[in-house]
């Protein structure tokens, strides 16, 4: 028996020692690549976004003869190594493309010297404070991938940013706005998952409070009515309205209905599914204009997420897209007060002429908190109101307006939908952002592939692959999500993008006097 134990154990070691034969060496060079890449992105964004560096006319935009050289002597040596071990062609890429990205990397490699001359002239403790905010912001948002209340500790942070930065003494109503509603969104990660009993009671109060938000919105609209605002467009709010005062009917009588074991009425079920239809059509109905496009989103989407909901997760975007309303506030505040933009009437703002500007102005060390931001409340929507990459989160309670029959295909879609709302609702606002602060997509993306990248780092040394399956399945979902963040970041941007520009026209017959 001892022999046996004694057996068994060599064979484990000797699995373990099987299998992670490779590891130290493709994990270097998966290291080496992503490390090269951050380190690519970075000077391509100074060269190209910032106004630090200054291109002389005797840079050549080659790296020397000895570099090409030695590049190309490292990737020969590796294919004859890789070669000589039979490995497989996977491995091939895994070692010869952070080569490919560091040459790449060499042919900037002169802009850290400019660089370096730039930092000459900043205080070692600004460099120093800059860098340790930038290591705590993104240490927060790997941490939170694994608890949820460490984004409380990232908004209530985000509550007394204005506070630090003074911002407060121009913007009074602005800033306690600000603080007000951070801490009321740092609330819900501090909540427990949504759980299988529905609480109807809850989603209609946070319907009636969406409606109060509604028509406060809209009496501001009102009270400052002008060229861009039209009654038509009024008319299009209020029945965006009553769709939302409707769905919180539908909710209700649908589980009074259930409950009392008499099915779901078919009436509800079809009024469920054309709110649902008409939530991405009717917005383009309103004007483009800023806030009244907004809004419009906002009632569509509110509408659809409270037939989807069945407890204290309703009130989760009303709270998010009421912070989000004040951030494009507190931005511009920023820009104004920074000395980079004079203060302008947002409501003027047209997303449709938006595609037009064509002089954006440089980066500079706020757009990093912009972009850290937009990531930040892209994480705050995904984990706010419980872990969606876990499919316990998911309650069949919340699409019993639609359906009671077990159709997963179905039910899996109308889940999706509800996950991709609170997104929705802060990339359309980091959008009306990104224009009022003349800056380029472009530019803001590449810093967000950049943290993103940085977050993948960090979570592909966190990859198990002992323990139980869900530890594993955890942690490669995790890794997974990260990297592809910033496709689905992308892909959200132009989905918000068109239904912040787009509009739906009907043209009326023209009378005969208007020949």
């Amino acid at each position: 028996m001892d022999l046996c134990r004694t057996l068994i154990d060599l064979a484990l070691e000797g699995l373990t020692y099987y299998h992670t034969y490779d590891r130290f060496f493709l994990g270097t060079s998966v290291v080496m690549g992503f490390a090269g890449w951050i380190l690519y992105v970075i000077l391509i964004i100074m060269k190209t976004n910032t106004s630090t560096i200054q291109t002389t006319s005797c840079y050549s935009g080659t790296p020397s003869q000895l570099v090409s050289y030695g590049f190309g002597a490292l990737g020969l040596s590796m294919v004859f190594f890789l070669i000589i071990q039979s490995s497989p062609w996977t491995y091939y890429v895994y070692c010869l493309l952070p080569i490919n990205i560091w040459y790449a990397a060499s042919k900037e490699l002169w802009i850290l010297h400019q660089v370096r001359i730039y930092l000459m002239t900043v205080s070692p403790f600004g460099i120093l404070g800059f860098l340790i905010i930038v290591i705590m912001g993104v240490e927060i948002l790997v941490v939170s991938f694994f608890y949820r209340w460490v984004l409380t500790v990232g908004l209530v942070a985000f509550a007394f940013w204005p506070v630090v930065m003074k911002l407060w003494i121009e913007a009074k109503i602005t800033t306690v706005s600000w603080v007000l509603l951070s801490l009321l969104l740092a609330v819900f990660p501090l909540m427990p998952v949504v759980g299988r009993e529905p609480n109807i009671t809850l989603v209609t109060c946070a319907g009636l409070l969406a409606l109060l938000v509604s028509l406060a919105s809209l009496v501001w609209l009102w009270k400052k009515r002008d060229s861009c605002v039209k009654r038509r467009d009024f008319k299009v709010h209020v029945c965006q309205m009553i769709s939302l005062a409707v769905s919180i009917y539908v909710v209700g009588t649908t589980h009074w209905s259930l409950a009392a074991k008499q099915g779901l009425p078919l009436l509800n079920q079809i009024i469920s599914w054309a709110i649902l239809t008409f939530s991405l059509v009717v917005p383009l109905l309103s004007a483009t204009f800023l806030f009244q496009r907004l809004l419009s989103l906002f009632l569509s989407f509110m509408s659809s997420y409270l037939l989807l909901s069945t407890g204290y997760e309703a009130f989760f975007p009303v709270a998010l897209s009421c912070l989000m309303f004040v951030w494009i506030f507190i931005e511009q505040e920023t820009l104004v007060n920074q000395g980079l933009s004079f203060k302008q009437k947002l409501n003027f703002i047209d997303f449709s002429c938006s595609a037009d500007i064509t002089q954006f102005r440089q980066l500079n060390l706020d757009d990093i908190r912009r972009a850290f931001f937009l990531v930040f409340f892209i994480v705050t929507a995904f984990f706010g109101t419980g872990n969606i990459a876990s499919i316990n989160s998911f309650d069949p309670a919340s699409v019993y307006c639609f359906l009671t029959v077990f159709n997963p295909f179905v039910m899996g879609a109308l889940m999706m939908w509800k996950i991709l709302i609170p997104f929705i609702l802060v990339m359309c606002s980091f959008e009306t952002v990104q224009i009022s602060a003349q800056i380029s997509s472009k530019s803001l993306f590449l810093i967000v592939l950049v943290i993103s990248d940085i977050m993948s780092l960090h979570f592909f040394f966190l990859v198990k692959d002992y323990g139980s399956w869900l530890d594993i399945g955890t942690s490669i979902s995790h890794y997974v999500i990260v990297m592809l963040m910033t496709i689905f970041l992308m892909l959200l941007s132009g989905l918000a993008h068109w239904l912040t520009t787009k509009k739906i026209n009907f043209r009326r017959k023209m009378k005969p006097h208007d020949t």
